[in-house]
């Protein structure tokens, strides 16, 4: 299917009355929906989303290319809500049943060699979501666009929907609205406002895999430069929390997937009023005794090499000159003249080196949220409400966030799944 495809849905108008309402054409709306007809084609389902087309934000993610699903999903990749209820989402639809539902509707995926994500064979988000697309056209799935829902009342019977387009009625209703990461794509936290009206508790948001702002200009000077890092959060009386991955320097601070994984946790931190000291290992391969026993082995065998050309054995040019010119130490120091506590002290800057987070840049640039929907208030093997009957959630809109790496989206296909098998019976 080609993109011009998708182009009649902007036409498309909503019906007055449906068995099944879901708010939001997004990942998790649409495969909701297409769960629940394949299982039930008697049910009437519309799909109400305020923009012009669907899918904005199946199209900007993985750059472009749409980060599926990952080969190794665990819930040991996701936070928030009950890590049982967790678990139970993901285990109805696994990875292995995510790549076959794909392969279902013309999606073959490959494995990025290194670290499990899962895309699309073609490079191109538009074949994740024309397929998503095509497939609930085929199932006769209403797809209204420019039907921006504003104001939802719930009778006991069913559920009087209201959008800048007019007004649905529906026995059924699912918000699959997102949360607020990347506002421009739709998602922007309205959905939390319509849960808290029909009764639900909201956990405190925040961005998730949110790049990171930092004080001081020990950034700017190695901005561009990327390298393995370990960024490890710690707070009084807890264990540290720890980020392991590719870290990008930038004019503002730090982005790369471990910088934007570590920022849930301080995003959390700071919510909670505690104080989190951040701190980077530039060597995640090594421990304090590996790396001493390697500056020792080194100097042995190079006796007269300057240290900080040592250094750049391990760690890029750059980097090692500004922590040198940060501790104050002569670059041009030979490894043989390095005394042992000297030694020390670059080890210990290597493994943890400071740094002062100021902040992110916020839900602009974030690509989850954390927090939203508690898993309290819904059904751990329906996702119905339990608030307020015939009320499903799905998707960003719950208090479940995944690091980077195609967890968000298998949450979004694993908690359609659950619900639309439910919606279906």
């Amino acid at each position: 299917m080609d993109r011009d495809s998708n182009e009649p849905l902007n036409a498309t108008p909503a019906p007055h009355r449906a068995d099944i309402a879901i708010v939001g054409g997004g990942a998790a709306g649409l495969a909701t929906a297409i769960f629940c007809a394949r299982l039930d084609s008697t049910q009437s389902i519309v799909i109400l989303d305020g923009a012009r087309k669907l899918g904005a934000k199946i199209l900007v993610s993985g750059g472009g290319r749409c980060n599926v699903t990952n080969r190794r999903v665990s819930v040991k990749d996701f936070f928030g809500g009950n890590p049982n209820v967790i678990k139970r989402v993901l285990s109805a639809l696994p990875v292995a049943k995510t790549i076959a539902f794909f392969e279902s509707i013309g999606v073959t995926m490959y494995e990025e060699e290194g670290n499990g994500k899962l895309f699309p064979e073609t490079n191109k988000a538009a074949t994740v979501l024309d397929a998503l697309v095509g497939e609930a056209r085929r199932l006769n799935i209403n797809m209204a666009c420019s039907h921006r829902v504003t104001n939802i009342n719930a009778d006991g019977h069913g559920f009087a929907i209201t959008t800048d387009a007019g007004s649905v009625t529906a026995r059924k209703l699912v918000l699959a609205t997102g949360g607020q990461s990347l506002p421009k794509t739709g998602s922007d936290g309205f959905g939390f406002e319509l849960a808290r009206a029909l009764g639900h508790t909201l956990v405190t948001r925040t961005p998730a895999l949110d790049p990171l702002i930092l004080a001081g200009d020990f950034h700017r000077q190695l901005s561009g430069i990327s390298h393995p890092a370990t960024i490890s959060i710690k707070t009084a009386g807890a264990k540290p929390l720890r980020a392991q991955g590719e870290l990008l320097w930038t004019h503002f601070g730090m982005s790369g997937p471990v910088a934007l994984d570590a920022s849930r946790h301080w995003h959390r931190a700071q919510v909670e009023g505690i104080d989190a000291q951040t701190s980077i290992s530039f060597l995640p391969a090594y421990e304090q005794a590996k790396l001493e026993t390697w500056f020792l082995d080194f100097a042995h065998e190079h006796p007269k090499v300057q240290l900080v050309t040592a250094m750049a054995r391990l760690l890029p040019n750059r980097i090692a000159h500004a922590i040198l010119d940060v501790i104050g130490l002569d670059s041009a120091i030979q490894m043989a003249q390095l005394p042992k506590g000297v030694r020390r002290k670059v080890v210990s800057a290597l493994l943890d080196w400071p740094i002062e987070v100021v902040g992110g840049r916020g839900y602009k640039f974030a690509e989850a949220t954390a927090g939203g929907v508690s898993l309290a208030d819904v059904d751990p093997s329906t996702l119905q409400s339990r608030k307020c009957p015939n009320l499903y959630f799905v998707g960003e809109i719950l208090d479940v966030d995944g690091r980077i790496g195609g967890f968000n989206f298998q949450w979004a296909w694993s908690s359609a799944c659950v619900a639309g098998t439910a919606l279906a019976k």
